[in-house]
């Protein structure tokens, strides 16, 4: 010790520098078993991916190995090759256990029995339980009770011969618990595979029945929006064609008259881009219109009543009752079966034909009869191709209601419906 070191004011820079060593050099010792253990985890993780590319054969082999290996180690050379046969006999059948593990069971129980008769103790009798375990799973019940039974009655035959005096009970316990340990993991993996077997068929059916339900959904979404989209184009484009032929006609005799048509043309093609567009938003989250232009209901039959005088069909409405009840749905469906029946008069009944609209609201119900005084049925009764009266029919049964269409005994045409706003029509809706 250095006369600096003994002095006592330098006595805490000495433990200083200590502690600081110690510190350093744990600090060392803990970067590398943090390296050892990253490292072992990356050699067990690409052997473990190494084993699972290696066909199931391979790992069945290795027990046959070992245990040859083991009888060829061990033996006496006047023993080896008995031992080895039977070694063999009992072991190598086990490379084929997956493929028919009852018929390989079989040949190791028989071998088994064989070895007993011979009285030669081999540690191949292992493969007897190996056997019993692949036998359990992949039978039913009776296979597994059959398989047990052998096994069982072969360990006590064992245990007869070869148990020491003394301990005939403690080996027969101790080989029975290995027989059932083995039987018992077989039903446990039968009955696993088999669950998930079930969760698997399961989830196939649940998939099935999404994608069938998805494509339902499909084509009753593709229904609705062709129903729209011919409720909106056939009305409007009548209409239209009504105003320009009254327009054409009253240029010349009634000039503001014409002007009146044409305006009227303009704000009909603009309220039909307004639908359009209400209707084919739903499918785009980016748009806007079908927030800003609420669907049309019972409030605005009123404007397509005037909208149908302005193009030449005298229209009288009337309304019983209230409807702010009713759900905008059901209102859009009172909207669009009025509009179908009022294009239908206008488009095939002569000029001068009257309509009527009555619409009648309850708190269950709501009933829509539409007539008209035209002398000849409208032409959709003699089409039955056409798609109007069939948009009707659909729509007043989302709502339980049943569409009759068809000639007035006074003359004319009428169409009535009643839609029912309980629980069915609002679910079937």
């Amino acid at each position: 010790m250095t006369e600096a070191d003994a002095e006592p004011g330098n006595a805490h820079p000495v433990r200083y520098r200590d502690c600081v060593r110690r510190t350093r050099t744990a600090a060392g010792l803990t970067r590398y078993a943090d390296l050892t253990s990253v490292r072992a985890a990356r050699v067990v993780g690409a052997a473990r991916r190494w084993g699972l590319r290696l066909p199931p054969v391979v790992w069945d082999s290795l027990l046959p190995a070992l245990l040859l290996l083991n009888i060829m180690t061990t033996r006496a050379p006047q023993e080896l090759p008995v031992a080895v046969a039977l070694t063999a006999a009992l072991a190598l059948p086990l490379v084929w256990r997956r493929r028919a593990p009852l018929t390989v069971f079989g040949a190791v129980a028989a071998v088994a029995f064989v070895q007993w008769l011979m009285d030669i103790q081999l540690p191949a009798d292992i493969a007897l339980l190996v056997a019993l375990y692949t036998a359990t799973a992949n039978s039913g019940w009776r296979g597994t009770l059959v398989a047990g039974a052998v096994v069982e009655g072969g360990a006590l035959l064992a245990c007869l011969r070869w148990a020491a005096e003394g301990a005939f009970l403690t080996l027969f316990v101790a080989v029975t618990a290995m027989v059932v340990a083995a039987a018992v993991l077989g039903v446990n993996v039968r009955t696993t595979r088999a669950y998930l077997a079930a969760l698997e068929e399961r989830a196939a059916r649940l998939e099935q029945q999404q994608d069938q339900q998805a494509r339902l959904a499909v084509a009753e979404e593709r229904t609705r929006i062709t129903r729209e989209m011919h409720d909106i184009v056939t009305h409007n484009l009548s209409v239209m064609v009504a105003l320009t032929d009254a327009a054409v006609y009253a240029q010349h005799r009634s000039p503001d008259k014409a002007t009146t048509a044409m305006l009227q043309i303009s704000e009909t093609g603009r309220q039909a881009l307004t639908d359009m567009r209400r209707s084919l938003g739903i499918l785009r989250t980016d748009e806007p219109d079908a927030e800003r232009h609420p669907p049309p209901g019972i409030a605005q039959l009123e404007t397509l009543a005037d909208q149908m005088c302005a193009a030449g069909l005298p229209t009288r409405l009337e309304v019983q009752g209230g409807h702010t009840h009713i759900p905008a749905t059901a209102q859009l469906t009172v909207y669009r079966l009025v509009q179908e029946a009022l294009t239908n008069t206008l488009k095939h009944t002569p000029t001068g034909t009257h309509a009527k609209v009555r619409i009648r609201c309850s708190t269950e119900t709501v009933t829509v009869d539409v007539t008209d005084s035209g002398p000849c049925p409208p032409l959709p009764a003699a089409t039955p191709s056409g798609h109007g009266i069939p948009g009707m029919r659909e729509r007043a049964a989302a709502y339980g209601g049943k569409l009759q269409a068809g000639p007035l005994p006074g003359g004319g045409w009428g169409v009535h419906t009643r839609l029912f706003l309980g629980s069915s029509g609002a679910a079937s809706a």
